[in-house]
């Protein structure tokens, strides 16, 4: 009887070994399927100066172009991704939840990188973070981001869409330059500013709408404007929140057919339609006071502009076609329509 319970509980602590066996199997199968993290040895690391025991990559060096970023390294957690930390052939990125800040430059120059993971923990994506990530095709940016760095996606041309959540406050300069394949684009309620050159050069984006959160497209000072070279816009939503519309901001949007300024509008900056050649008509409200030079210089469609007030004459730096300026002030800048054949140069007031 004893000898029988002996070889009982020997075939059973036998059938649990195995099961053991094919449990590890079964779990390396998984890993290997779902891409295990790689090893410790293959990062470059130091401290987070910014988070306590917080660990940062500084380099990855190992030779996986799969790449899953463990949430620790030598116990400590792994806090960030450090500037220019990945470059190389690498063709897939997945960021634990440990991380909360994805570097200046992390993963700049990344040309094979097709997709990436960004998880709810990270708050900010640092300036030129995916610069000239040519083959990026798409990208999520989570609730938690409440910032996206100047350049931060610039030249991005395999970028076909991008949603932009309510967490974030601003949107860098430049951050989306050159995203030539982008056609849809989705602001979030908690933008206040969109910098200059964010968008230009999206040639394949067809339309816009800006939430009544933003207050400014701001100038083009240093490059481009906000949406400068969109050669594909047909429309452009403006909010009645914005009192700013930028210099260049709109230059060069050929396709453009028709803009609402709003009333909240007090400046519209040099260049601002530009080059707008199929813009047609007008209609500045009263409550804009400046307008810089050429704003609307280039527009050969534009046949109707309407002044529902009058402009600072210090500020009216020939901003139209033709001698519509000088028309206009001739008739002491009051309210008026004034329309001419397209191409010409002469305005009448109707």
């Amino acid at each position: 009887m004893k000898n029988k319970k002996m070889v009982l509980w020997i075939a059973l602590i036998v059938m649990a070994i195995m099961l053991l066996g094919c449990s590890k199997k079964a779990e390396e199968q998984e890993n290997t399927k779902t891409g295990a993290y790689n090893s410790e040895k293959d990062f470059e690391i130091d401290w987070d100066k910014n988070v306590k025991d917080g660990v940062i990559i500084t380099k990855y060096i190992g030779k996986k172009k799969e790449v899953r970023i463990p949430p620790s390294i030598q116990n400590n957690p792994v806090t960030s991704i450090g500037f220019d930390a990945f470059s190389g052939n690498i063709t897939r990125v997945i960021i634990p939840n440990s991380v909360t800040s994805i570097g200046s430059g992390a993963f700049a120059g990344c040309e094979s990188l097709t997709s990436v993971t960004i998880p709810d923990s990270v708050t900010n994506i640092g300036s030129h973070a995916f610069e000239a990530c040519y083959k990026l095709t798409n990208v999520t940016i989570p609730n938690s981001v409440t910032s996206i760095g100047y350049r931060a996606f610039q030249y991005c041309s395999s970028l076909t869409s991008i949603t932009i959540p309510d967490s974030v406050t601003s949107i860098g300069e430049w951050s989306f330059m050159e995203c030539t394949s982008l056609t849809s684009v989705t602001i979030g309620n908690g933008i206040t500013s969109i910098g200059s050159g964010a968008f230009a050069g999206c040639e394949s984006l067809t339309s816009v709408t800006i939430p009544n959160s933003v207050t400014s497209i701001e100038d083009s000072e240093r490059g481009p404007g906000g949406f400068e070279g969109c050669t594909s816009l047909t429309s452009i939503t403006i909010p009645k929140s914005v009192t700013n519309i930028g210099m260049d901001a709109f230059k060069n949007c050929t396709k453009l057919t028709s803009v609402i300024i709003p009333e909240s509008v007090t400046r519209i900056g040099g260049g601002a339609f530009e080059g707008c050649t199929k813009l047609t008509s007008v209609i500045i409200p009263e409550s804009v006071t400046r307008i810089g030079g050429g704003a609307f210089e280039g527009c050969t469609s534009l046949t109707s502009v309407t002044f529902q007030g009058k402009i600072d004459s210090d500020g009216f730096y020939y901003p139209f076609p033709g001698d519509l300026r000088d028309k206009y002030l001739a008739s002491d800048g009051g309210p008026g329509t004034y329309k001419r054949f397209a191409g010409g140069t002469t305005w009448r007031k109707q």
